[in-house]
């Protein structure tokens, strides 16, 4: 075999790879994702509310989730009179597709990992900005004004938490000398060193990713206690269930990076007996993953929605110059060793 023959393999091998892995990890995000969390977020809401929560559907409630699906394929897919056809379709898959394309570059194990690419954070960052696309395309092809004013405040809080939470990515590219989660997560200690540094970018980073994937208290995009339920007043089922779908998949990737760059990622305090690396890395990572996913959720349900000023103000007055400041020290503390 030559060496193009060799390469042409080698190729072949590294394709087949990357569609196994892809095809786990979206499955996961099928199963784990929305169906799992939109059951837990009820529970979850449930208990800290003193309510009821699901009961009645499977034993204590757990098909819930399963019967809200079969009720969204059983109704009618309407498209508003005089909306653009093309892009009103488009938008739900597009902000479906970008939650999905996050996990491409999040390592969940040693040597598990769909893609490791040298600029991971950097590529994180960039895809989950597609969500906004889709967000304002929604709300614009909708033909109407409700959708299209939910459309641009979600445009205007999503630009303004990107700046803060890029900022954040770049404290920890900054000390670990790489933008590659997996080296990241490598170089990160275990337990961690609380560097000042690193405990400002972790907070900065939870409260932008909440914003980003517009959860209370920063959920005006969508503000489900209005009138009307914000970009996407004018869809039906499973159109609607594709946004859900990006909102919760967005949750559970900016949990699962927070894991990756504050968290040590797979690495856990002691080896799990009986397994693997492989197994060990995946539970560890998945254990700190939900439990980032439950304190976010614990967020939601205790806070009320802020106003769009003061959500603004949060972002450009506070979280802005405490990070550019950050990312400075970090920097200083890197030239000083």
């Amino acid at each position: 075999m030559g060496l193009g023959g060799l390469l042409d393999a080698l190729w072949q091998v590294e394709f087949l790879r990357m569609v196994v892995l892809a095809a786990v990890v979206f499955t996961f995000l099928a199963v784990g994702g929305p169906l799992f969390l939109v059951l837990a977020e009820r529970k979850i809401s449930a208990w800290i509310q003193a309510r009821v929560g699901p009961k009645h559907v499977g034993p204590h409630g757990i098909l819930q989730t399963v019967a809200d699906t079969v009720k969204l394929l059983q109704k009618e897919s309407i498209v508003p009179h005089r909306a653009d056809v093309v892009l009103f379709t488009a938008a739900p898959v597009l902000v479906a597709v970008a939650a999905l394309l996050d996990w491409i570059v999040i390592p969940f194990a040693p040597g598990v990992i769909v893609r490791d690419l040298n600029v991971g954070i950097l590529y994180f960052a960039a895809v989950s900005s597609l969500t906004v696309i889709g967000i304002l395309t929604g709300g614009w092809a909708s033909n109407n004004k409700y959708s299209l004013l939910g459309g641009l405040r979600s445009a205007a809080q999503m630009v303004s938490y990107e700046l803060p939470l890029g900022f954040s990515l770049l404290v920890v590219a900054t000390l670990t000398g790489t933008l590659s989660t997996v080296r990241i997560v490598e170089a990160q200690p275990y337990p961690a060193h609380f560097y000042p540094s690193v405990i400002v970018a972790a907070v900065v980073f939870l409260i932008a990713a909440t914003a980003e994937a517009n959860r209370i208290p920063f959920d005006l995009p969508e503000a489900e206690a209005e009138l009307v339920a914000g970009y996407f007043s004018e869809y039906t089922p499973m159109r609607f269930a594709l946004f859900q779908l990006g909102e919760y998949g967005a949750l559970l990737a900016s949990s699962a990076l927070f894991t990756t760059l504050f968290l040590g990622g797979w690495k856990g305090p002691f080896a799990l007996p009986g397994v693997g690396p492989v197994v060990d890395g995946m539970v560890w990572f998945l254990l700190k993953t939900y439990a980032v996913v439950f304190f976010l959720m614990w967020v939601r349900w205790t806070y009320p929605r802020s106003r769009i000023d003061q959500l603004l103000n949060v972002s450009w007055k506070i979280l802005l110059p405490v990070s550019m400041a950050n990312l400075l020290v970090a920097g200083v503390l890197v030239v000083l060793g």
